[in-house]
């Protein structure tokens, strides 16, 4: 990265106009950066810039279009077995008398305060831990179910 940035920098000095003092102060600074530096300003560039939402605006491109690889129904049939590993807990519903035990567990597998986490549990149905593996959410999902709680695993 550092030599496409150098490489920019001297056809910028070249052009006709002279870059001005700010973006060769930015230049000079990056190309300061160490390899680890560097990376993380071009993570962070991305997220500013929201370049991270979408991924690449080529992915998925054939030479026809985004379908040019794959033909119909069977190559969604192919790609559709790909195994879930990230889950989030959902809560669909709890018996009232035991709301203080299940905003205590709440409180206890997330690091929410116990006014955030009493907001959340009473607006059932709600999400409330994503991204978990299965074997992380089943003990979670065995406590809440064990204190009244209807909880699935999406």
């Amino acid at each position: 990265m550092s030599i496409r940035l150098l490489k920019l920098v001297r056809s910028l000095s070249t052009a006709s106009h002279a870059p001005t003092q700010k973006v060769q102060r930015i230049a000079d600074e990056l190309l300061a950066l160490n390899r680890f530096e560097r990376h993380d300003f071009t993570v962070l560039w991305k997220l500013k810039m929201g370049l991270n939402r979408y991924g690449s605006p080529l992915a998925g491109l054939g030479p026809l279009g985004p379908a040019s690889s794959a033909t119909g129904p069977a190559a969604d049939a192919a790609a559709a077995p790909a195994e879930k590993t990230a889950f989030d807990i959902k809560l669909e519903k709890y018996d009232a008398a035991a709301k203080i035990k299940i905003i205590k567990e709440v409180r206890a597998f997330t690091d929410l305060g116990l006014k955030e986490a009493k907001d959340l549990v009473e607006k059932v149905p709600c999400v409330l831990k994503k991204g978990l593996t299965k074997d992380e959410a089943n003990p979670i999902i065995e406590k809440l179910k064990t204190l009244g709680a209807t909880v699935v695993l999406e």
